[in-house]
């Protein structure tokens, strides 16, 4: 953790203010004329994902901190918690259900993700943009169906409920974009 003026700080950078940290989403300086410079951030609460905007006087201090991520597999479900292991050091780490969320069902066992630490303790888990996950349960496929607009419910084999184009069969692998829950494409074999 390092100390700055609040002028140097830049998007992208975390910050440790009041014991809470923040993600700096946008950063602003106004300089009217002849009256103080104003300092406008747009920050991320990184532990309750709310947005703030805050103003700041350029001058001010405040402590930068460096976050560090690495790759983790899925490796099971333990409980209500999830258990990743670090693919190096074959260390394991333990993440709580309620911080994994939704994400989980984007994951397979040794699916890998991304789990950003601050201090040694997890804050968060980011997946993959895309992943490919194969169809367990749909209605049959239409003949003669297009990709334009005719879809229907497909249950994915972690569980995920999405729509798919009518042309899609149990058994295929689909690849799926995690931001937006919904299917991209057929996967290549």
């Amino acid at each position: 953790m390092a100390s700055t003026k609040m002028i140097d700080i830049r998007r992208g950078m975390v910050l440790n203010m009041n014991g809470q940290l923040f993600y700096c989403l946008e950063r602003d300086l106004n300089t009217p004329g002849n009256w103080r410079a104003i300092l406008y951030l747009k920050l991320k609460n990184l532990k309750t994902g709310s947005i703030t905007d805050e103003r700041v006087h350029p001058d001010d201090k405040v402590d930068v901190v460096y976050l560090d991520t690495k790759d983790f597999m899925y490796s099971y479900k333990d409980g209500t918690d999830y258990v990743f292991t670090d693919a190096e050091t074959f260390e394991q780490v333990t993440l709580s259900g309620d911080m994994v969320g939704d994400k989980i069902y984007f994951l397979r066992e040794n699916d890998t993700c991304k789990i950003t630490f601050y201090d040694g303790k997890a804050l968060d888990m980011e997946l993959p943009q895309n992943v490919v996950l194969k169809v367990t349960e749909t209605e049959p496929g239409i003949k003669g169906a297009t990709a334009a607009a005719q879809h229907k419910p497909a249950t994915l084999e972690t569980g995920l409920k999405i729509n798919v184009p009518s042309f899609i069969t149990e058994g295929e692998a689909i690849v799926v974009d995690t931001a937006e829950k919904k299917y991209l494409r057929r996967a290549k074999e």
